[in-house]
């Protein structure tokens, strides 16, 4: 995709649509927004780069044939008069998720999922990638120590991103982690959430069984033993993969610090 696009956001004013904003504003896309409101930190980030707009509300005028996408946040309806302008000028709509794989289609991408903890491991990820001087992409739900803007896309050969499994818009109804179309993926662990769209605990679960299945030829799985369902579903998935398992290493807290404890018979 050009760096000359013309992108329009839908809900632009959540967390990971305005991290969305800025990431794409740095690349030099033509980039504008809407939401019903506004709250900090986004009000001022945006404001900073002059992406904030002039007013709240929807405006279905803001929807022009020129415009190369328009992003839908999920908290944007269906009936939103932004999204249906969008629809009736035929128009590229993307969730979230689909445009982050849209940018990058051409990098390997790795996806942290599990109910609880993805945030915490893509910043354990994000922070030890950083110190190794790789250069990568990432894509991340809420604020990290350390990190500006939590979407950051670039040239780099590879993205991390948060894969969460809630729907990625109130168009497009599949877990946001689906459309990522990950290489590897990071599975932490499973507890029963988002109770409103899956009712059942076996629909939930299905969802991460799912994803699994959904590695490619050649790639990898990377899974929690510890956690008894991640693991049935890793080992018992019999595609042409690599799997990896971890736990959690022996460690002590010392003054709030973690210290891993190595096994000298390892090293």
């Amino acid at each position: 995709m050009a760096d000359t696009n013309k992108v329009h956001l839908i809900a632009i004013g959540g967390s990971v649509m305005h991290n969305l904003a800025l990431a794409l504003h740095d690349k030099g896309f033509q980039v504008s927004g809407s939401d019903d409101g506004f709250f900090e930190p986004s009000k001022s980030r945006l404001a900073a780069k002059n992406l904030l707009p002039v007013s709240e509300g929807w405006d279905a005028s803001k929807i022009t044939a020129d415009l190369d996408a328009v992003i839908l946040g999920m908290h944007a309806k269906k009936d939103n008069p932004e999204l249906l302008k969008a629809q009736e000028l035929g128009l590229k709509i993307y969730s979230f998720p689909e445009y982050i794989y849209e940018q990058s289609k051409n990098k390997q991408r790795i996806v942290i999922a599990g109910s609880h903890g993805k945030t915490t491991v893509t910043s354990m990820i994000l922070h030890v990638l950083r110190a190794l001087d790789k250069k990568f992409d990432y894509a991340v739900g809420a604020q990290l120590k350390g990190f500006e803007n939590m979407v950051h896309l670039s040239d780099a050969p590879y993205i991390i991103i948060e894969g969460d499994e809630y729907l990625s818009s109130a168009i497009d109804l599949r877990p946001k982690f689906f459309n990522y179309k990950h290489h590897i993926v990071v599975m932490n662990g499973i507890a029963w959430d988002h109770m409103n769209v899956f009712p059942t605990y076996e629909n939930y679960l299905k969802q991460f069984v799912d994803l699994a299945a959904a590695t490619p030829k050649a790639g990898s799985i990377i899974y929690n033993k510890e956690d008894k369902e991640v693991r049935k579903i890793a080992e018992e998935y019999e595609g042409d993969i690599l799997k990896f398992s971890f736990e959690t290493p022996k460690h002590k807290i010392i003054d709030g610090v973690v210290n891993i404890i190595l096994d000298k018979k390892k090293y």
